[in-house]
């Protein structure tokens, strides 16, 4: 994402800040904004309110401030009290006369009656809420992530907005930002009646927001040894031992988190019930058995620094337990009672097959890349695994057409996204590359003229070794600053997707997911 570029502006006089806080109200309301918004959004709303309005442009970081704040009222006010938190800024004490003292939270306020924090301290404490005087939203998110809040109502300059912010924007935090009245770091103001008047806010109807945090520590059980032994083939066999064992693993579970993840935020609740719970393991044995096909493929003998099946066992036996994975796959389906699972698990199993057969034919015989044929590999390959999570998450809850079709859109932005980024990431170590098609080989093929460069280049037993030499270091780091350009691009392209969903909860989770996976 690019920076925000907060200009230290904020309109002069209350009245006028009043005003102007009025009419961005109207303007979200006739517009129907739904939380979350994205930096990119907020940049060209603010951009088209200034331009309405014949504002200056310095006012624009103020603007984008009070626009989020304008979309997140109706869900601020509908968190409960006590699962909200009021920051403030250590600079709203009076610099001269203030007897606080600081720890590593923050300043401890003794209400010496010198500047107005012991009253929005007291007011939030009436209210049930938390308080804390400290600097910047980073020393809160762990507590949202912790499930102990729901909601920031945070005071702070522009100028640490701009360097905070976006981390309220790309966790999706339901926050309210109340900038200071002036720059500097001593003697600041803020105006106060709209700090309590925010603090105060309450709907008839309560909003408690649905816990992925929680959700993933819980998917890690649902992969335990004690688990799978009790949801898998429970046989002795040394095939079931072998595939058991490597599925209770470590590792970052995204797939079946995106299934339950969808089915919750669609659903609206935090219970998973089993058979959600049953497609998830299910379509992490799908990811299993194209893991262990893939090493036999490639004829990897290492996968996250542990040997791969076929190196520990032999390719036969490494065969029959990702044959195995996709039978339990199946057979886990089977016992939900939704029959489109089944399409689009095998659809998305099909199509990875065809791109994996389209990587293996090209590598065997490697020839000039265009990046359409990359981006088709990448749509065969790697948006199919988003695509499918999602898509049955969908499925379990209502099967609603017009979402399904949202969630496919995303996924192929998505997935170009990431694999583009994990081609660029091929390049930042010197471990051993093997050659296969890419964004940055395509990338390179295309802008050389040199026909005799690009065979030399695919024919390569060392890719980056030659790539990274210094004759050819350029036209590889232009390559990666051209694909970095196109990871942006199908980002922002994710980004916009997820704004045009309505249901707020589907749009906080895919947020997040979009900046993990792609940050």
């Amino acid at each position: 994402m690019e920076k925000t570029q907060f200009k230290y502006k904020v309109p002069s006089g209350l009245e006028v800040r009043k005003q102007l806080r009025s009419a961005l109200n109207l303007f979200v309301k006739n517009k129907k904004l739904s939380p979350p918004l994205s930096m990119n959004s907020l940049t060209s709303l603010a951009i088209e309110f200034i331009t309405v309005n014949s504002l200056e442009s310095a006012i624009k970081g103020w603007i984008m401030v009070e626009i989020n704040n304008a979309v997140w009222f109706e869900t601020v006010a509908s968190i409960p009290l006590e699962k909200r938190i009021l920051l403030l800024p250590k600079c709203l004490s009076n610099s001269k006369n203030c007897k606080a003292e600081i720890d590593d939270l923050g300043l401890l306020c003794n209400l010496c009656g010198n500047c107005n924090i012991p009253d929005l301290q007291t007011k939030a404490e009436e209210l049930g809420m938390m308080s804390l005087v400290a600097e910047g939203f980073t020393s809160v998110i762990g507590l949202v992530e912790s499930g102990v809040i729901d909601a920031i109502i945070g005071v702070s300059c522009l100028e640490s907005l701009e360097k905070t912010f976006p981390l309220l924007i790309n966790h999706a935090v339901p926050g309210l930002a109340i900038p200071l009245n002036k720059d500097g770091c001593i003697d600041t103001e803020v105006d106060e009646a709209y700090v309590r008047e925010i603090m105060e806010m309450h709907s008839s109807k309560e909003t408690t927001l649905l816990d992925y945090d929680q959700l993933k520590s819980n998917i890690q059980d649902w992969f335990s040894k004690e688990n799978l032994e009790n949801t898998l083939t429970t046989s002795n066999d040394h095939t079931s031992l072998i595939m058991r064992e490597w599925m209770s693993d470590e590792g970052k579970r995204w797939r079946p988190y995106l299934l339950a993840a969808t089915y919750m935020a669609l659903n609206g609740k935090n219970e998973i019930p089993e058979e959600v719970k049953q497609a998830a393991i299910a379509i992490e044995c799908f990811h299993k058995a194209s893991l262990v096909h893939d090493d036999i493929q490639d004829e990897d003998s290492l996968r996250y620094g542990k040997k791969t099946i076929n190196e520990a066992y032999g390719v036969p036996i490494a065969i029959n337990v990702g044959d195995m994975y996709l039978g339990e796959g199946y057979r886990l389906l089977a016992q939900c009672k939704h029959i489109e699972l089944f399409k689009v698990a095998s659809e998305a199993h099909i199509a990875l097959c065809k791109g994996q057969g389209m990587e293996l034919e090209w590598s065997k015989n490697p020839k000039f890349l265009n990046m359409n044929f990359v981006l088709d590999i990448f749509c065969h390959k790697t948006v199919p695994a988003f695509e499918v999570s999602l898509l049955m998450g969908a499925i379990c809850v209502d099967n609603n057409e017009e979402t399904k079709q949202l969630l496919s859109e995303y996924a192929k932005a998505l997935g170009i996204a990431y694999q583009l980024k994990d081609d660029i990431e091929d390049f930042n170590d010197n471990e051993t590359l093997s050659i296969r098609p890419s964004a940055v080989l395509a990338t390179i093929c295309e802008n050389t003229t040199d026909d005799l460069f690009v065979h030399t280049m695919l024919h390569q037993d060392e890719i980056k070794v030659f790539l990274k030499s210094e004759e050819n270091i350029d036209t590889l780091n232009e390559a990666i600053d051209a694909v970095e350009i196109m990871v942006k691009d199908y980002h922002n392209q994710a980004l916009n997707i997820i704004e045009s969903i309505q249901n707020i909860e589907l749009k906080r989770l895919l947020f997040r997911v979009t900046e993990k996976i792609l940050k």
